[in-house]
Order: structure tokens, then C-alpha cells, then sequence
């Protein structure tokens, strides 16, 4: 009879060369480990800490008991893909086939993996606009690709795009072009001219574009959001993504979906079958359900423009100095006034020292710049901030 040396004290262990040798513990979870040990409100990681609109819950309920709770079709269950090209249409002015064109996805971390994987081969150029989402690089490094950088530019008025670096950096090599808006970590969202400009970058080009909209509802001070899919020249090469998780408050049901033209879809849904295959059958049945009513996301800005409004006015009590929040549920302050450490630093101390833990914005760039700025989740409940302001006014 043989015996398994799998745990001989000196078994020898396969060597295993890392696909991703420069990856490591993030600082999400680094800051959130700190702020459990010192009790800090925290303002780190960007969910909510509230709860869902119980109909969801509802319709997710009813559909598991009644029995769908097998595969749904690879693509996603037919009358959610519907229903997300009808809210685009309704939104956005442009009509994707349901059948050929939209794909549900586990979370939109996943259809960025995979929207990468399906466009982007060895030596393929893709451009990174930094401060960046923490999954677009591997996902390039995990393709073979080559990340390319430009960073934005950050003044009184907040951060900005600087188009012409990123047209700078695009030659025969570029494969891909990621925007993301409205942004994190930065609260800023591409306007119509933002997009007129990437247009000119694009045209008479084969790049394709990643436009991550996953924050597509949180839009402020009547601003509209302007997707990629109002922009027809745009949206003929793009995948645009968006989250459920996002919009209806429920990050860890892990469900999204990508709009994209038909040509683009087939080569997405080749790398979507071997990948996850597809996505939470009732949870889908649910949201197709809930979707029949668009007051939840047509009511998001209001929502979350209420809590954002209620942050800023509590931070005009301290040293910090805000930046805009145009979008998204985050808050970037410049604290040069309140220290002079380096980012991650100033993030520790204000977590164990002033108990309200805070993401480095530095950690969102491929090389560390330092740039005396700090973001804030505001996604949280009123009491939640106003114990984080309590604390911070002492600064």
C-alpha cells in the first residue's frame, strides 16, 4: 500500500513561476485588517454598509423558490438581457440586440478580465489613464499585453484627462484604450467633450475601447452620464460595462454585464463560456424583475448626492481641502494642510491615530505618486459618516 508524501515535512515543492510576480497583498485589505484592530469608522473600501431594497431580496427569494435555480443560458437569462437593452436604449439613445450584443457577467471585475483576454495578444499596447481600478493591470499581464500609462492631471478643479498624452501614446501597437467614468478613486466623470476628443484619438484606427461605467447612476448636480454608447463611433468598438452590484446596493451578489457590438460580443462570449461559463440563476431571474421599475436607478443620484452633500459639509470643518466629486460614491481631500506623510503613511496614522480609515490614492497608480491625496467612501449610513466626521473635525 503506498503512502502520500503530500504532507512529508520534506516533500519537495514544485517550482511555480508567478504570472503575476509583482502582485501582492492589496491596500484595501491592509487598511481594513488595520481598521478592525483599532476600531475605526471605515471609509476605506467602496460598498455600502446599508442594506438593499428588500423587493430585490423578494424577487431573488421568489425565483429560487420557484425552482430556477439550474444553469441559465451561457449568455445570461434572456429577460434580463432585455431588459439591460432597454434601459440603454431608454438612457442612452442606442439599441443593442439582447440576443447578440449583451452579456451577463460575475461582477464587472470579471467581464474587464475578460474583455481584455478576448482583444488584447502578446506585445498588444493597452492604455492605462492612472490613477486606475487595482484589476486593469494584471488583467492586461495576465493577456500578455504591455500597460501603457498616462497619468491625470490634478489642480484646484480637480483631476482631468490630458487627451493629448493619451493620444501621444497610442502607435500601431495600441490594442485597447480603458476609460472609466464617472471614476474611481477619483469622483470625476468624462464630459462631451472628453469623449469628442477620444473619438478624434480612435478614428481610422483598430483600437478598441474597455469603458468601464460601472458607477453609471451616481452622477451629480444634474450632470448626465455620458457613456460611450451615446457616441455611435464609440460605441462600434467598445465594450461598455456596467455592475447590479453598484446600482442596487448588493456588491457581493458579484453581477454585471458588458454592451457590446455583435462582432465584439462573440469573441467576448468565447472567453465568457471557459471562465465563469455563467452567472447566478435567480439572482438574474430577480434583477430582470426589479428592473421593471426604473425608479431605484433614475432615484440614485438624488440618493447619493444627499449623503455625498451631507460628507462634504462635515469635512469643511476640518484642514482637509476637497476636490470635486462629480460622480461616483467617493470623496478625494488633499491633506497637506493636516501632515506631511507620504500617502499610505498618512492612511495608517489616520486610521489608528484619528480612528477613520482612508485609501491612499497613490496606491491606484502602476509606480506610487505622491500626491497628498486620500479618498473616502461616503457610500455608508448618515450615522456612519457623521461618527466618521465627529472624528475627523478634530484634525
Amino acid at each position: 500500500m503506498k503512502t502520500s508524501t503530500a504532507s512529508a515535512p520534506n516533500a519537495e515543492l514544485p517550482a511555480l513561476q508567478s504570472r503575476l510576480p509583482n502582485v501582492g497583498t492589496t491596500i484595501f485589505t491592509v487598511m481594513s485588517a488595520l481598521a478592525v484592530e483599532k476600531g475605526a469608522v471605515n471609509l476605506g473600501q467602496g460598498f455600502p454598509d446599508f442594506d438593499c431594497d428588500p423587493a430585490l431580496v423578494d424577487a431573488v427569494t421568489s425565483a429560487m423558490k420557484g425552482g430556477l435555480n439550474q444553469y441559465p443560458p451561457m449568455t445570461g437569462v434572456p429577460a434580463l438581457r432585455e431588459a439591460i437593452a432597454s434601459k440603454i436604449a431608454r438612457l442612452y439613445g442606442h439599441s443593442y440586440d439582447p440576443a447578440t450584443e449583451i452579456t451577463v457577467t460575475a461582477g464587472a471585475t470579471q467581464a474587464i478580465l475578460t474583455a481584455i483576454l478576448c482583444s488584447v495578444h502578446p506585445g498588444d499596447e493597452v492604455v492605462i489613464i492612472e490613477p486606475v481600478y487595482d484589476s486593469y493591470v494584471p488583467s492586461i499581464e495576465l493577456a500578455g499585453g504591455k500597460p501603457v500609462f498616462v497619468q491625470m492631471e490634478v489642480g484646484p478643479q480637480g483631476y482631468s484627462v490630458p487627451w493629448a498624452k493619451v493620444a501621444a501614446a497610442v502607435n500601431d501597437r495600441t490594442r485597447l484604450i480603458m476609460i472609466n467614468s464617472p471614476h474611481n478613486p477619483t469622483g470625476s466623470v468624462l464630459r462631451e467633450p472628453d469623449l469628442r476628443q477620444l473619438s478624434d484619438i480612435v478614428r481610422g484606427t483598430n483600437i478598441l475601447i474597455v469603458s468601464d461605467e460601472v458607477y453609471e447612476h451616481m452622477v451629480y448636480d444634474g450632470a448626465r452620464h455620458e457613456s460611450v454608447c451615446r457616441h455611435p463611433d464609440l460605441a462600434a468598438r467598445s465594450f461598455v460595462i456596467s455592475s447590479f452590484g453598484k446600482t442596487y446596493h448588493v456588491t457581493g451578489w458579484k453581477v454585471g454585464y458588458v454592451a457590446a457590438p455583435a462582432a465584439l460580443t462573440a469573441e467576448f462570449r468565447k472567453v465568457h463560456q471557459f471562465n465563469v461559463f455563467t452567472v447566478n440563476t435567480p439572482v438574474q431571474h430577480g434583477l430582470a424583475r426589479y428592473m421593471e421599475n426604473p425608479a431605484p436607478y433614475l432615484d440614485l443620484p438624488d440618493f447619493y448626492q444627499r449623503k455625498r452633500d451631507l460628507f462634504r459639509e462635515g469635512l469643511k470643518k476640518t484642514r482637509f481641502r476637497m476636490l470635486p466629486s462629480d460622480g461616483t460614491y467617493f470623496q478625494c481631500v488633499d491633506y497637506s494642510a493636516v501632515s506631511p506623510l507620504p500617502e499610505a503613511e498618512f492612511a495608517k496614522w489616520l486610521t489608528a491615530e484619528i480612528g477613520v480609515a482612508a485609501i491612499p490614492v497613490s496606491a491606484f497608480y502602476n509606480q506610487p505618486q505622491e500626491s497628498g491625496i486620500v479618498r473616502f467612501c461616503f457610500a455608508k449610513k448618515d450615522e456612519t459618516l457623521n461618527a466618521a466626521l465627529d472624528r475627523l473635525a478634530t484634525l
